[in-house]
């Protein structure tokens, strides 16, 4: 260990730009046992490592499996990795890491972070290959629990309980499970046969999976208060906002996470909308986060004439994964910093032909802590689009439901919750991800369902609680 002096970081290997652009296949190769060896060795083994008590929300026991695939012992760090993670090899490829874990490692300034998540995907797919399995002892106990949602939150829920012993049946309005992790994070960043063998595994484990079904629609919530001994809701919240600018309504005008699906749902065979094609247009996306990222780099894979991308601050402030960031250059997307959309504009004909957009400066920090945004006079400008994506953030939507059936809703529509436990107002009904936080990080959203997922283990089972 400790060998960062002499021992540089490296990222995994990516397949060529001109290559990978041409389909959705992820564009990483992750590390061999040697490679992820060599990598884990230049921890320092910190007597407080910032990466697991600041960094990551799961506080996964990182220098501890680090030091394990250091020493060669996989099976070790495989079973130290899926202790206290539902999906490491889905959370080593998606999350920010440079906003959460690697971005708290102690030798981020000045020698380059140690390449947690890089190493923590391949350590899953290494042990899973390897043939080694995750402790699920099979459904023992007579309670059952419904989990609403299969996306991260419920993803998670489900599958500490089921580490439990408890038994559960996840009921999902699409047709396949994951929710934004198959509709709306694209196959570049995340093979969808990952989430199928996941979800594989969890099955194997007794999950009864119900696609096809919307609580509040299909069935009641307090019909399933009548089935099951405790509910948790991981909605997520996948309403997508809109900038209040003029003509945004225009059918050219898309919101990110209904662009996404549609790409996705025509890549899965299913039923999809030609509307929704960007091939041989020019693409503006409205946005700086990772959803941005996806839009942005999806839309050069579906062949669109030019992708520009619009952002109101500067780089150093963008929300999203710096290396989303960097493989959107790469792979040929424009980028306007300091610029916000003011206006769709139209020909005499209706058409969309450009979106108007005005420059803007960084002002002094607002009670969020992050820089004001101020319009710079007369810096407007238009960009030419055909087409306009909208990846301004996500809202919780229609939950009206959930009120009639007495769970608390706050200003937003978002679920109110103990945040220690993820219990509603709402008797046995728990909650947590999105539909509570509003748009957040996948990582969140896991953290929140293993919460509660041991709030309900100790109310059903007697004792335990949060780790």
């Amino acid at each position: 260990m400790q060998s960062f002096i002499d021992n540089e970081r490296q990222e995994p290997e990516k397949r060529d730009v001109s290559r990978r652009t041409r389909s959705f296949e992820e564009i990483y190769r992750f590390f061999t046992r040697r490679q992820a060896a060599q990598q884990a060795e230049r921890c320092v083994q910190c007597g407080d490592p910032f990466c697991t008590t600041l960094g990551c929300p799961l506080n996964n026991a990182i220098p501890q499996w680090l030091e394990a695939i250091a020493e060669k012992d996989l099976e070790k760090a495989f079973r130290l990795s899926n202790e206290t993670s539902p999906f490491p090899e889905i959370l080593g490829r998606i999350c920010p890491h440079n906003r959460v874990c690697e971005g708290a490692c102690t030798l981020e300034d000045g020698y380059g972070a140690i390449t947690i998540g890089a190493i923590e995907a391949s350590i899953t797919d290494l042990g899973l290959k390897a043939g080694y399995r995750l402790p699920f002892p099979g459904v023992r106990s007579d309670k059952k629990v419904a989990v609403v949602g299969s996306g991260p939150a419920g993803f998670s829920c489900a599958h500490f309980l089921l580490r439990a012993g408890i038994g559960v049946d996840m009921y999902e309005r699409s047709e396949l499970p994951g929710g934004l992790l198959s509709y709306g994070i694209t196959g570049f960043k995340l093979g969808k046969e990952l989430i199928a063998r996941r979800f594989g595994i969890l099955r194997a484990a007794g999950l009864g999976l119900h696609l096809g079904k919307e609580v509040g629609t299909d069935l009641p919530l307090n019909g399933l208060l009548d089935k099951y001994d405790a509910v948790f809701l991981g909605l997520g919240a996948t309403y997508g906002k809109r900038a209040g600018i003029e003509n945004e309504d225009h059918e050219q005008v898309f919101l990110a996470m209904e662009y996404l699906s549609n790409v996705q749902r025509r890549l899965y065979g299913q039923p999809w909308m030609e509307g929704f094609a960007v091939g041989g247009k020019r693409v503006v996306v409205v946005g700086g986060g990772d959803t941005a990222m996806d839009c942005v780099r999806t839309a050069v894979r579906e062949g669109a004439e030019s992708v520009t991308c619009l952002y109101r601050r500067d780089e150093a402030n963008m929300p999203g994964s710096a290396k989303e960031f960097h493989n959107a250059v790469e792979e040929g997307v424009v980028f306007l910093f300091n610029e916000a959309p003011a206006r769709i504009d139209l020909d005499a004909g209706g058409a969309l032909v450009g979106l108007d957009a005005v420059r803007t400066r960084l002002g002094e920090p607002g009670p969020d802590g992050r820089q004001k945004v101020f319009d710079v006079e007369g810096g407007e400008h238009c960009v030419p689009a055909d087409v306009v994506i909208m990846a301004l953030g996500f809202d919780t939507g229609a939950t009206r439901y959930l009120r009639d059936a007495g769970v608390e809703l706050g200003k937003w529509g978002q679920v109110v919750i103990d945040p220690a436990t993820g219990r509603t107002a709402k008797d046995r009904v728990y909650a947590g991800g999105d539909c509570y936080r509003g748009a957040d990080l996948v990582v969140t959203a896991a953290a929140d369902g293993r919460r509660a997922a041991l709030a309900i283990m100790e109310t059903l089972l007697g004792g335990g609680g949060e780790d």
